[in-house]
């Protein structure tokens, strides 16, 4: 029996450990104000499932922490082509939801953390409103925002309160923004992480759920306020960090949908895996509070397929296929059963400028490559047969050529001093244990690091010298499992080569992303907002230093 209840134990209080890394934070009031649109349609009651293609209550978040981002139409026409009809993004990007103009594809826009205390004030609510939802509404076509995301995981422990005392003001003065703008059919909510509620030590259950203490109150406002509004609590939940962070005592198989898994009972309930006994645990906290009824969203979920020995296509794959056949038969949870989960899959596309503070797989959370590429074959209809995922179209490459280790170079040291400068200004995460490059020899790893940089620095000569240590090559290095990438053609502007690197290491003050500073405990466990700042402000001096164009997109 002991060792049942520390199984169980372990399960439940790694369910508050499903941190995001989404955080995004980029000012967005400043854009022309247009004229509100007229009344709209009344209030929903509950969460729209209709719809064809993918399977009802699937959508995905587009991130867009990147360096070489893929041409915003062609995001826009793969959401179409896999019939992906629900979109959640970070931020209010106006060439986004000018391209899902006309379209029939449900967005869910966002307030972000770093604008929440301007929210307090009605007026700035009115204005965001206006600014920055009324002129895609009142396009031709228009633009089907359902939603407004209040920050993002504004209650995480490792924000120490930041955000505690600003959100709930923000999220009322965006919702009755919303009402006086006669777009009261849009519902203002937060994601929230899931270390809000918990279940206690002396019994780990989803049905002894409750509010973290030191929010418990805050939080009984919050879901009074979605009640009185019909708005739905959205929660962020990755079973691949409770396994992540169980450090082998969490158990593998109840991270997937297999059943595999011993189950854990609570009053007669049966939970095979850790999406189920997470969900049902907030449901347990809010039939608490008094609304048994309230729509929920997952707003994250996801598994990286790269980065870590559990991050990889196949595990990925087993775990979408799972999650997709559970959205399918519609089965819901013990607690809600036949009930219909809505989630958001995280993420679309890989982000390889997000910081790599809580693991290498940070930047492979997309079911599709940097280059719109499907990583796996997933049918997300749900009805089974020969429907996959489809790919980008029209993509523009650079030249098929790759920058390796020059033939004959045997001095390891050198490599490993130019390799290291290479992987501090460019992405090489896959080279981490059990990550899909782990395999090469020192020579191999040298190459992927200096091609990584050359591609990330738009295959520029001089970013192929190291030393005179690095060749260019038309011949393809890649192997089965790992894959030297060609990077994105950018958008044609004038581009000033780079300087040849130095063999030394860079300062801290120049790092790349493995040298990101930490300016608290929660860059340490979840990508902060702060982090992500950081982060950018170093790539932008980088970029700056090179006299490049690469990092035109932060």
């Amino acid at each position: 029996m002991q060792h049942v209840k520390l199984l169980i134990n372990i399960i439940l209080l790694v369910l508050g450990l499903s941190v995001s890394y989404a955080a995004r934070d980029i000012v967005t009031l400043g854009r022309t104000a247009i004229a509100p649109a007229p009344a709209a349609a009344g209030p929903a009651a509950s969460i729209d499932n209709s719809g064809i293609g993918a399977v009802s209550g699937l959508g995905v978040n587009w991130g867009t922490v990147t360096y070489h981002p893929l041409p915003t139409d062609i995001v826009v026409q793969l959401l179409k082509d896999n019939n992906i009809k629900k979109l959640k993004l970070f931020d209010v990007e106006h060439e986004i939801l000018t391209a899902l103009t006309g379209s029939d594809i449900e967005v869910m826009v966002t307030v972000t953390n770093g604008q929440l205390a301007d929210m307090g004030s009605f007026d700035v609510a009115k204005e965001w409103v206006k600014v920055n939802l009324t002129r895609y509404l009142e396009l031709k076509g228009g633009v089907n925002i359902a939603y407004v995301a209040v920050g993002n995981e504004p209650f995480l422990k490792d924000y120490n309160g930041t955000f505690n005392n600003v959100t709930f003001p923000a999220l009322k003065n965006i919702q009755n923004a919303l009402n006086a703008a006669n777009y009261s059919h849009i519902k203002a909510t937060i994601p929230i992480n899931a270390d809000v509620y918990y279940s206690p030590d002396n019994n780990p259950v989803p049905s002894a759920g409750v509010w973290r203490e030191d929010i418990a109150d805050l939080m009984d406002q919050i879901v009074a306020f979605y009640h009185n509004n019909s708005a739905p609590f959205t929660v962020n939940i990755y079973p691949f960090l409770s396994l992540y962070y169980g450090k082998g005592k969490f158990p593998v198989d109840y991270a997937f949908f297999d059943g595999n898994s011993n189950p854990l009972m609570d009053n007669g309930a049966a939970y095979t895996n850790v999406l189920d006994a997470n969900y049902d645990t907030l449901v347990t906290v809010l039939n608490k509070a008094g609304y048994k009824n309230m729509p929920i969203i997952v707003g994250e979920i996801g598994w990286p397929t790269d980065g870590d020995i559990n991050a990889n296509a196949t595990l990925a794959q087993k775990f979408y296929k799972g999650l997709v056949k559970n959205l399918a038969t519609k089965k819901g949870t013990p607690l809600r059963p036949n009930d219909q989960m809505n989630v958001y899959l995280f993420g679309l596309i890989d982000e390889e400028g997000k910081s790599i503070l809580p693991g290498d797989f940070e930047r492979h959370w997309g079911i599709f490559t940097y280059d719109g590429q499907p990583k796996f074959e997933l049918d997300i209809t749900g009805k089974g047969g020969k429907n996959t995922l489809v790919g980008a179209k029209d993509v523009k490459y650079l030249s098929k050529q790759w920058c390796v280790v020059s033939p004959s170079v045997t001095n390891k040291t050198a490599l490993e001093a130019n390799a290291g400068y290479a992987c501090k200004n460019a992405d090489c995460t896959s080279l981490g244990n059990g990550s899909s490059c782990s395999n090469l020899d020192y020579l191999g790893q040298a190459s992927y690091a200096f091609n990584s940089y050359y591609q990330n620095f738009i295959q520029q000569s001089a970013s192929c010298h190291f030393d005179g240590l690095a060749t260019i090559t038309t011949e393809d290095p890649s192997s089965r499992s790992c894959k030297f990438d060609v990077q994105l053609a950018p958008a044609p502007v004038p581009v000033a080569p780079a300087p040849e690197p130095a063999p030394a290491p860079v300062p801290d003050s120049a790092a790349g992303p493995s040298n990101s500073p930490s300016g608290s405990p929660s860059d340490q466990s979840a990508k902060s907002e702060s982090v992500r700042s950081a982060f950018l402000s170093i790539a932008t001096i980088v970029s700056l230093l090179f006299g490049l164009s690469a990092f035109h997109s932060l």
